[in-house]
Formats: C-alpha cells, structure tokens, sequence
C-alpha cells in the first residue's frame, strides 16, 4: 500500500483550485472566439473545455506523485470531467459540460442518501482517518451533506437552464466551491461535540 507523502499545503491548493481557476481565465479570453477543426466550428466555451481536461488531468497526476494517493472524490471528479468534456466535443453541445456538475453533485448525494438508508456513512469509511468524530457525528454530518449536494444538484440545473454562459462559469468557478466550503465549514464548527481529542500520553 503506498505511503502518504507530505505536500506544502500551498502547492496541494494550487493543484486542487489552480484548474478551474485556469478555465475561467481561458474562457474570459476567448469566449467570444470561435475556432474551425476541421470543419466543425467549435465555441469558445467548448475550445476552454477542451484545454480544461488535460490541465485537470496534469494536475492530478502532480499530486498523486507528489502525495503517493487521490482520493476517490479526486478519482469520480477527473472521470466526469473527461467523459462530459469529451461529449461535448463530440457533440458540439456545451450543455454536456454544464450538466456534469449536476451529475457530480447529484451522484455524491444519492451514494450518501443510500448509505443512510443502510444506516452507515459512508463519509466516515472515506474520512475517519482526517476527521475522528462519534458515529453519530458522522451520521449528522452525512446527512447534512447529502442534502446539501442535492440542492447544490437542484441550483446548478437551474442556472444552466435559466442564465447566460457567463453567470454559470463564475457560479460554477467560484459560487459552488465557497458554498461547498461554507457548509463545510458550518459544520465542523456545529459538531465539535461529536469530535474525538486523542489523549496525551507520557514516557
């Protein structure tokens, strides 16, 4: 089993946020730009798609040689992101990508939904070793989460059907993540109680 490997937290952020960050910029720059492959005519937005993917994919790959892991959100995210990027440059529809998000959000709700109805989280199985906390902590937690992706699922099929290209890249780019964050957040703070303090030992 491979070791985990300590990584500067910066340049663990930088991995992590430094790909999204770099298809809002491509898209600002060439969004009104159309491009000719071939004889297919291709968007701006699809063209910023299209570099999007292997960026994602470098990236990944950085940090799992430099961290020795990728965790199984990490693994269905880079999955999603190739095969919904590589409909719409297919298919020539942007609104492949845009529902990736949808599809993400939704699929993480409904595997967390199913493992409650078994009565287990399977938050704790994926995040015990970071974040000790009580089984009922975890049962809290992950239902707070499954019900926040669903409407983080429910916002994004909203926007991407109702608003322009623009409002969902900077939604997507920067609404989503600080939402997801704040929940987070909220929630490490909300059940400190659940928490396990690992005793100190001497000699």
């Amino acid at each position: 089993m491979a070791q985990d490997k300590p990584i500067n937290p910066v340049l663990k952020q930088v991995l992590e946020l430094g790909p999204p960050l770099a298809f809002f910029l491509i898209y600002l720059r060439i969004r009104d730009e159309t491009y000719m492959v071939g004889e297919t005519l291709y968007s701006g937005f699809i063209v910023a798609t299209l570099i999007f993917v292997p960026i994602l994919l470098i990236a990944i790959a950085v940090l799992w040689r430099l961290t020795g892991k990728l965790s199984r959100m990490q693994i269905f995210t880079a999955f999603m992101v190739i095969f919904f990027g590589g409909l719409t440059a297919w298919f020539n529809d942007e609104r492949f990508f845009k529902m990736k998000t949808t599809l993400v959000y939704g699929s993480f709700a409904v595997i967390l939904g199913i493992g409650l109805m078994l009565r287990r989280s399977y938050l704790e199985w994926i995040m015990s070793d970071m974040l000790p906390m009580r089984p009922e902590g975890w049962m809290i937690l992950t239902r707070r989460l499954a019900l926040g992706f669903g409407a983080l699922a429910v916002a994004n099929e909203i926007l991407w059907r109702n608003f322009s290209t623009d409002v969902w890249v900077k939604v997507e780019t920067f609404g989503f993540p600080l939402a997801l964050f704040a929940l987070l957040w909220w929630q490490i703070v909300s059940l400190q109680r659940f928490m396990i303090v690992p005793e100190d030992t001497e000699g």
